[in-house]
């Protein structure tokens, strides 16, 4: 291994073992808190024991903090990138990396993908120069198109923060996967209206389980087309308990999707929602989340032919709670705020579309006691950028994960730098 790769390495092992290590100041900054406190035009945030103890115009500065000159700089949290495969896939087309999609027909439900998260993943340092700090990492159907009637549930998923470290899971079992759209339809079988209606008999059979456990460990009871793995692990879904995470996209998918979760009184977010906008007044009074892309404006197949570019930006002035995210596959998960911009561009507030990839989602996926605010007692995860976050030249000059700064650094960097050298420096097997 060459001396620059050596490093990165070495900073990786510090930066997951010396979380809370150091006191440091960051000052004269505009933080944007996306808390109470609102934007501070200049102020300073004191971090200490890898959460923030202070944040204000005037705090009073320990003699040993380490500082940080943020004047003319944007402070914001840690962006969170949602819905994504970040740290449990490394190459798409390399079935054997990708830990993502490991729901079978008798671990559907119950198939926790957090087991299968690799901390030191090559694109966590990729998404961290990014800005990112923290993901909700969601497994994915496999076999779509191609195998019937296997799976329903593609599992459950879990946030965890970009520390590199062993203990870098945040929540696991933050929320359970289903789709009910097009793919979730050609890969069971049926049709739209078939699979909805397989989910509210998977939930209801969940329910007879609750209330059934002792005759069905005593063989008493009727058989459940589900395992025992999958009915326990529905148990906190109809309790509410546990968010469902349900990928849909047309309206009349929409509307049902929101009646299910009524009738059964879930715990729903919904995710993609192309055609959300035009029933944006329906969703916001239902109160319940949604996940979308603010760049999917062109129709994959007959489920998204309404999709447009102002859909965030029409459900968030609505009044619903809006989570942006950006491309599903961990290599892009920085891209998360360049849909944000793009969510902007297309008429929603900074400040909400900020939140979109920030506060909301630590709120909306059950991590706001941890993260996305600037607030006494939250983790420092903080991200000092050189101009506008959300405009695509900016750049993230200090990024903090839990108290502890990460170097700005990636493997494709370090390959880039060490083919740059002149031939003496290269392994004799790389030498022109």
């Amino acid at each position: 291994m060459g001396h620059t790769l050596m490093a990165a390495a070495s900073s990786l092992v510090l930066l997951a073992g010396a979380a809370g290590a150091e006191t440091v100041a960051i000052t004269n900054a505009r933080i944007e808190t996306m808390g109470p406190a609102g934007e501070i035009s200049s102020g300073t945030i004191l971090i200490r024991d890898g959460r923030i103890q202070a944040v204000g115009a005037s705090i009073s500065i320990p003699a040993d903090a380490r500082r940080v000159d943020a004047k003319g700089h944007i402070v914001t949290p840690g962006l969170v990138a949602s819905d994504t495969s970040l740290g449990a896939g490394e190459v798409e087309g390399e079935a054997s990396s990708n830990d993502f999609a490991g729901a079978t027909a008798e671990m559907s439900a119950s198939f926790d993908v957090s087991l299968g998260i690799n901390p030191a993943s090559m694109l966590v340092p990729v998404a961290r120069v990014g800005g990112v700090t923290r993901a909700l990492v969601t497994p994915e159907l496999s076999g779509r198109g191609e195998k019937k009637g296997e799976k329903l549930f593609a599992g459950q998923a879990a946030v965890v923060d970009m520390s590199g470290g062993t203990d870098s899971i945040t929540k696991r079992r933050a929320v359970l996967v289903v789709d009910v759209g097009t793919e979730a339809m050609e890969h069971l079988g049926g049709s739209h209206g078939g699979v909805l209606q397989l989910l509210e008999s998977s939930l209801e059979e969940a329910a007879s389980y609750a209330a059934n456990k002792g005759g069905y460990e005593h063989g008493t009871h009727r058989p459940y087309r589900q395992s025992k793995e999958d009915l326990e692990a529905l148990l906190p879904v109809i309790q509410g308990k546990m968010p469902l995470l349900v990928g849909v996209h047309r309206v009349a998918d929409i509307r049902r999707t929101l009646e299910l979760g009524k009738r059964l009184k879930l715990k729903l977010i919904l995710d993609g929602v192309e055609e959300g906008w035009m029933m944006a007044p329906e969703i916001a009074a239902s109160g319940v989340p949604v996940v979308v892309d603010p760049l999917a404006n062109l129709p994959r197949d007959f489920e998204s032919l309404n999709a447009r570019l102002e859909n965030a930006a029409i459900l968030q002035a609505a009044g619903a709670t809006v989570v942006i995210k950006g491309p599903y596959v961990g290599h892009y998960a920085r891209q998360v705020r360049y849909n944000a911009g793009n969510a902007v561009a297309h008429g929603m507030p900074w400040p909400a579309a900020l939140a979109a990839i920030t506060a909301t989602p630590a709120k909306v996926f059950g991590f706001n006691d941890r993260a996305g605010t600037i607030e006494p007692g939250r983790d420092a995860d903080l991200v000092v950028w050189s101009g506008d976050p959300l405009e695509i030249l900016s750049v993230a000059e200090h990024v903090f994960v839990r108290g502890t700064e990460a170097p700005l650094t990636s493997r494709a960097q370090d390959l880039a730098h060490r083919y740059q050298t002149p031939d003496a420096a290269l392994p004799p097997a790389y030498r022109n």
